[in-house]
Order: C-alpha cells, then structure tokens, then sequence
C-alpha cells in the first residue's frame, strides 16, 4: 500500500561510480583516482533531501532487472522514505560516471537504462492527485514528465521542474504545466536561446551574469511560468515571481569536499520548504538553500543531504529557520 504524501518526486534513480582525482583528465591522459560507490540519480536525490528535511516524501523511479533495486530500496527503508520503484526487465539500472577534482567540482556522463522506460502507468495517479507538490527533472522518459506534470496541475498540485540534465528532445510545450521552473546557469541559458519567443539565440552565462536583477526578473517573465528559480551556484539564487523578484545569498564560509548534487539538494529542500511554508516561495528557496549548503560539506550525492536535526542545528546556527 502507497502512502498519501505531500511531496512526490517522479524520476531517476542512478547507481553512482564516483572517481576522486587530483585534477580531470586532459583529452588522452589518464590520472589516477580513488572510486567510490553509491546511490545518485536526480529524481532519488531530491527525494532523499527533501525526506531528510522529515517530510513526508514518495519517490517514484524505473529500476532495471539487475542487483541493484534491492540495495535501493533498502536505503528507503533505512531512511523512512516512500519509494515505488517500476522494474524494467531487459534494462539496467541507470549509471553516472562522476569525475570529481580537490577542489570538489565535478563532471557527469550518465547512461539512463531504465529511467528512460519510466511510463505514466507506473505513476500511481490516485497518491498524485492527493500531493501538495510533484517535483519532475529531465533525466528519466520526457514524454512521462510531460504526462506526469499536466495531470497534477490539473488536479490542482504545485508543479516543479528542474530541467536537468537539459537535452536536445526539450520541446516548450512542457513549460505549459510548470508552475515552478528551477534551472541552473547552463540550464536557463540554454532554455533562453531555445524559447523562440525570447528571440535570443545567442545568449550566454557571460550575458546572464552581466544582467541586472530587473532585467533578469524581465527575462524571466518571457518564460510564461508563474515562478521561475534560477540557481547561481555559490552566489545563491534568483526569485522571479509575477508579483515581484529578490534575491536569496548563498550560505558563505562553507568548506567544499563535493558539489555533486547540491542543485538536487536545493531542489529537495525546496519543495520541503513550500509544504512547510503553505507555499511561501521566498521561505522555501531559503530552505532549499540551506540543504544546499550542507551538502556541499560531505562526499557523494544521497548520502550527503543534511538530516533533519543537522538541518535545524544549521537554521539556529545562521538565523534562517
């Protein structure tokens, strides 16, 4: 039996192969490096922070017929979160390969197996329609994500998109059923040159950063979204509401060990904070923030997001309960 939550992620799961290294390689050399494995993919990483927050939270993925679903969904079980996972049979459970260097930066390549096979029968639609809030990314079957975020809006759920990774397939017409649009730099540069409405085929994160937070909140509204979160990386996050925008700094003095995953940790701790804050947008990207933070602070991807007490030791600490 499926809970009722109020968070649902729909998405991907991926088993992690982390390689820490000095420096990434140059084309044609080869460095050596220390592995370490773990539980990644977008979907289940903001799943997990957003249910270490201690919200409830149902995570919905595709997993292969392999050895690895069993090692998942002891972990959910560990960590008292919601996971339905639907098994592919013939396909492999996702894989990324992540490149990280000292300076805790990394590079990804992923081979999705069956998050790509994710279908919209394997979302259980009667729990969806009982959420306060889906949360969807890019890197399981787009066609389900589409599906997937027009059956909870319309049934009233807050919608929330996070465009990552971006890929050639996006088609606009999916922004049609986002109510919350979160990109990073790459992501929102590559949706403005994209969007034809925009007519901005050349823009570049050189041009964004450049811009001043007017014309970015005017940037923002050509997206026809009725919030759009762009997240900057350390510098902290962009808000752009129709009623107004504002910007939310990046928690400062944090030591960096790995950054995998902190975008997925902002994503999370997000929709946490809009559950929590009855939809107060400002109040959950702060949240979202924080987590961020607090993931960048330990290595891996799942295993770093903050648990609850972590989290609230954090919020005293710095004022941002």
């Amino acid at each position: 039996m499926i809970l009722p939550s109020p968070v649902i992620v729909v998405g991907s799961v991926m088993h992690d192969m982390t390689f820490a290294c000095d420096s990434f390689p140059s084309s044609g050399e080869t460095v050596l490096a220390r592995l370490r494995v773990g539980l990644g993919g977008k979907g289940s990483n903001q799943a997990i922070a957003c249910g270490r927050t201690g919200m409830r939270t149902l995570f919905v993925g595709a997993v292969g017929g392999d050895a690895f679903p069993d090692t998942i969904r002891a972990f959910y079980r560990v960590e008292k979160i919601g996971c339905q996972l639907a098994v592919k049979l013939g396909e492999s459970t996702g894989t990324a390969v992540i490149l990280l260097n000292r300076e805790g930066q990394n590079e990804i390549v992923i081979e999705p197996g069956a998050n790509a096979r994710l279908a919209p029968a394997d979302i259980p639609l009667t729990v969806l329609r009982r959420a306060k809030i889906v949360v969807t990314q890019f890197e399981s079957n787009l066609s389900t994500t589409a599906q997937i975020l027009k059956a909870a809006r319309q049934a009233g759920v807050a919608t929330v998109l996070n465009p990552a990774p971006m890929r050639a397939d996006f088609k606009p017409a999916i922004l049609r059923h986002v109510d919350i649009l979160i990109p990073n730099e790459t992501e929102f540069t590559a949706l403005v040159r994209l969007l034809p409405n925009l007519n901005l085929p050349e823009f570049t994160e050189a041009a964004l950063h450049a811009m001043a937070w007017d014309d970015l909140h005017a940037l923002c509204r050509g997206f026809g979204v009725p919030t759009l979160i762009v997240t900057l990386g350390s510098r902290g996050c962009f808000v752009s509401e129709k009623q107004g925008h504002h910007f939310i700094p990046a928690h400062t003095g944090m030591k960096v060990v790995d950054t995998t995953g902190a975008g997925d940790a902002f994503c999370g701790g997000f929709a946490a904070g809009f559950v929590q804050h009855d939809g107060n947008i400002a109040a959950a990207a702060r949240l979202g923030t924080a987590v961020a933070a607090l993931s960048i602070t330990k290595p891996g991807a799942a295993f770093a997001m903050p648990k609850q007490a972590e989290l609230r030791r954090f919020q005293a600490r710095t004022n941002t309960a």
